[in-house]
C-alpha cells in the first residue's frame, strides 16, 4: 500500500491565493490561480503520522535563495539560545547546576575592614611630612620649616634636612645640605646616656664633616674642634645627655655637631642617639634651632609628653 500524496495542484501556503503544482515527489515551479480550477475539488497533500515523512510545505516567494537565508536564520537562531543555555547553566558534567555570574550592574560587595589591619600611614606620623618617625626606636620629631625628610640614606636611618642642597666643599663632585638630623640605636658597649653621647659626638662629627660613609672628605677634613655644650638634658620625659661640638674644616665654613642620648621606651631600653650637624654661618641655622628639635622628640602616640631642652632633670 502506498501513502505517498498523489501529483496536483494544491494550496501554497507561502504565497496566498496562489496553489502550486506537487509532483508526487516535489514542489514544482509552476502555480496558478485558484480561479483557474474552480470545478475541481481543492485537496490537501496527505501527510502520514506515523509512515513516512510529512510533504514539505510549498517554498516562500523568493524561490531558493529565500529558502537558503530562511534555513540559515533558523540554524543561528538554535545556535545562539544553545550558547546562551550553556552559559547560564554551564557544564552538567558534575550534575550540578553552576550559578550564573552577578551582573555588572549589580552593586559591587563593601569591603568590611578587619579588627586587626593596619592603619593607614596618611592617617598616622608616618604620612605627616612636618613628623619624621623613627619606628624601630619609638620617636619622632618635628621637621622644620624648609626642610623634608629623606627617602633615602646611606645608613637607612630615619633622616630630615634642609631642602637644598649644594656641591661639597671638598669634592665638588658630591651634594651636601646645610643641616641634617637623624636618629639611630646606639650600638652595644656604652651604657647610660652620659657615655653613649660622648662616644657618638666623635663619630657624628666624622661622618658631617672629615667623610662620608662613601669615603669621600666632602669639607676637605676637620682641622679641629671646640666643645660648646655637655651636659644631661630631659628627652621624651627621660633624663639623657647632649654633647656639642663646633668643628673647623679645611674646605667650607665648618659646622656645629651634636650628639643627644637617652633610654628609648621600646623594647629593652637601648639608647637613643639623636644626631645633628648644622652648617656654620648660616642665619637660617642658629643653634637655637637644635635646642628646638630636641625638644621636639616625643614618643610615638605621647604628644604632650614634656622634656627637651632646658626640662628639670630628676634625681
Amino acid at each position: 500500500m502506498s501513502f505517498a500524496t498523489p501529483p496536483g495542484w494544491y494550496p501554497d501556503a507561502g504565497t496566498p491565493g496562489t496553489e502550486r503544482w506537487w509532483d508526487g515527489t516535489a514542489w514544482t515551479a509552476h502555480t496558478r490561480p485558484p480561479a483557474a480550477v474552480q470545478h475541481e475539488p481543492v485537496r490537501q497533500p496527505y501527510a502520514p503520522q506515523s509512515f513516512g515523512p510529512p510533504v514539505p510545505p510549498p517554498p516562500a516567494r523568493g524561490g531558493s535563495r529565500t529558502r537558503v537565508l530562511a534555513i540559515a536564520l533558523s540554524g543561528l537562531l538554535v545556535l545562539g539560545a544553545a550558547t546562551a543555555a550553556f552559559l547560564l547553566l554551564g557544564p552538567d558534567d558534575s550534575g550540578t547546576r553552576t550559578a550564573p555570574a552577578p551582573s555588572t550592574s549589580d552593586p559591587a560587595p563593601t569591603a568590611t575592614a578587619s579588627a586587626s589591619a593596619t592603619p593607614s600611614g596618611e592617617g598616622g606620623p608616618d604620612g605627616d611630612p612636618a613628623v619624621l618617625v623613627d619606628q624601630l626606636n619609638g620617636i619622632t620629631l618635628t621637621v622644620p620649616d624648609g626642610w623634608e625628610k629623606a627617602k633615602n640614606t646611606p645608613d637607612d636611618a630615619p633622616t630630615i634636612r634642609t631642602a637644598v642642597s649644594y656641591d661639597c666643599p671638598g669634592t665638588g663632585a658630591s651634594f651636601c645640605y646645610r643641616g641634617t638630623v637623624s636618629t639611630r640605636t646606639a650600638r652595644a658597649g656604652k651604657t647610660g646616656p652620659k657615655a653613649v653621647a660622648e662616644a657618638d659626638i666623635t663619630a657624628a662629627a666624622d661622618r658631617a664633616y672629615e667623610e662620608d660613609i662613601l669615603g669621600q672628605r666632602t669639607h676637605g677634613g676637620i682641622t679641629s674642634h671646640k666643645v660648646l655644650k655637655a651636659e644631661p638634658v630631659a628627652v621624651a620625659g627621660r633624663t639623657g645627655y647632649l654633647v656639642r661640638w663646633q668643628v673647623v674644616t679645611a674646605k667650607g665654613p665648618g659646622g656645629v655637631v651634636q650628639s643627644v642620648a637617652f633610654p628609648s621606651e621600646a623594647g629593652s631600653g637601648t639608647p637613643v642617639i639623636v644626631r645633628l650637624a648644622f652648617d656654620a654661618d648660616r642665619p637660617e641655622l642658629p643653634v637655637s634651632l637644635m635646642d628646638t628639635i630636641t625638644r621636639s622628640i616625643r614618643p610615638i602616640g605621647d604628644s604632650a609628653t614634656s622634656g627637651g631642652v632646658g626640662a628639670s632633670i630628676g634625681p
